[in-house]
């Protein structure tokens, strides 16, 4: 086509998976072809366990009624509203008015665009945590913002280092980032570190976002950041269905927190789509109404991967937290002896070179972590989204490969 795309999209690329998941998939069919099984990919954190099966039933109860199939409140239903508000007092101590504080959104990810173009200008600056999730910084670009990158480092703990962002130049940053527990490092979230967020926020007129989805995965103390006092004063936070639910492909997210900057959102999500399909907002009001044994169990499973996800750790020589929270374990090679015996070509990462090579000797992707900032350059990730039998085969086979 002649017509000249938009500048926008000249400062970013295709998401990484996007990409890489068609490469996995031809690799499949070539090994297929031969005989060979499918590639194990331990890569993208996409739950592969069923939602909860009352959840299923609303869903096909109501998708089948007369009145489900129209367009909805842009608002979403007050009673999925009310679901959420109910959610939150539940688990994280926290008051929500469920007329005004809360935004049904098409996921979590969906939020981050729409937070970022109902707040930042050209120009504005946008503290990004590194490593953290790229899609952070993509939609900071569409934007047109002037992205701020902030370290996380592991002597700290993956927090952030409030000293070195109290000597950077902070004038004109409108918004930052926060996720936790944290992807890909899996730090968790303290009642602390909320405080220190809530007022660096306030201290210096900045909006702080916090991704808050990982909260339920191995993790015995769910914590919001809008329990702290004052928090909505500076603060939003995203949610969803995805993790803790097993309900990743329903897209159901929300954000919370102030009513004026939950009407400054809604501003502009209301010019994107029509609102979610009904039967999907009833069977997430059910979902959200689970008790804590639904998470016991979730977490029970988790555990048993987590595991299994650590022993491939060791044997890549990764160093990792073998009590990290969320979705994925993540591991530093720097310090491996197993990288002796690799070659890494020019414009690759170690990591980058391990993970290509255990791809296409071991038919096994796991994550190599330079596409989360430079900070994950030394690090791969391993997703947890993976039956025990097929983490113990993915273990096998790279133990078969490294042991050549």
């Amino acid at each position: 086509m002649n017509i000249r795309p938009a500048n926008r999209t000249l400062s970013v690329q295709e998401y990484y998976f996007s990409r890489k998941n068609r490469e996995i998939d031809a690799l499949s069919q070539a090994r297929l072809a031969r005989g060979e099984d499918r590639i194990i990919n331990l890569g993208i954190g996409s739950p592969d366990g069923t939602p909860p099966a009352s959840a299923l039933s609303i869903l096909a109860e109501t998708a089948v009624k007369p009145g489900c199939h129209g367009y909805q409140n842009y608002k979403g239903l007050p009673v999925l509203r009310e679901a959420f508000a109910k959610w939150y007092g539940r688990y994280y101590g926290v008051e929500l008015d469920p007329d005004k504080e809360i935004q049904p959104l098409t996921g979590s990810k969906e939020g981050i665009l729409l937070i970022s173009m109902a707040y930042v200008n050209p120009g504005d600056k946008v503290l990004v945590p590194d490593p953290g999730y790229p899609t952070y910084t993509s939609a900071s670009r569409m934007v047109d913002a002037q992205i701020i990158k902030y370290d996380l480092l592991p002597e700290n703990g993956w927090k952030p280092d409030f000293d070195a962002l109290e000597a950077m130049d902070l004038t004109g940053v409108k918004l930052m980032w926060t996720n936790y527990p944290g992807m890909p490092t899996g730090a968790k979230a303290t009642p602390e570190l909320y405080a220190r967020l809530v007022e660096f926020g306030r201290k210096h007129n900045i909006l702080i976002v916090n991704d808050n989805p990982y909260s339920f995965i191995l993790n015995d103390q769910p914590l919001s950041i809008l329990a702290v006092p004052g928090a909505k004063e500076t603060c939003l936070e995203m949610n969803s269905l995805s993790k803790a639910h097993n309900m990743a492909g329903w897209r159901i997210g929300m954000v919370a927190g102030d009513a004026d900057a939950i009407s400054q959102i809604l501003k502009v999500k209301s010019q994107m789509d029509s609102g979610m399909f009904k039967p999907l907002q009833l069977a997430a009001v059910e979902a959200l109404g689970q008790g804590p044994e639904w998470f016991t169990e979730l977490n029970k499973e988790y555990k048993a991967r987590r595991a299994v996800a650590s022993r491939i750790m060791d044997l890549v020589g990764a160093k990792h937290d073998r009590d990290s929270a969320g979705l994925f374990v993540w591991g530093d090679i720097s310090a491996s002896p197993v990288m002796e015996g690799i070659s890494v070509p020019e414009g690759m990462t170690p990591a980058e070179a391990l993970s290509e090579k255990i791809l296409h000797e071991a038919g096994v992707f796991i994550t190599p972590g330079f596409i989360f900032g430079r900070n994950g350059t030394n690090f791969v990730r391993i997703s947890l989204c993976a039956p025990v039998p097929v983490l113990e085969d993915a273990e096998r086979k790279i133990r078969a490969v490294l042991n050549k």
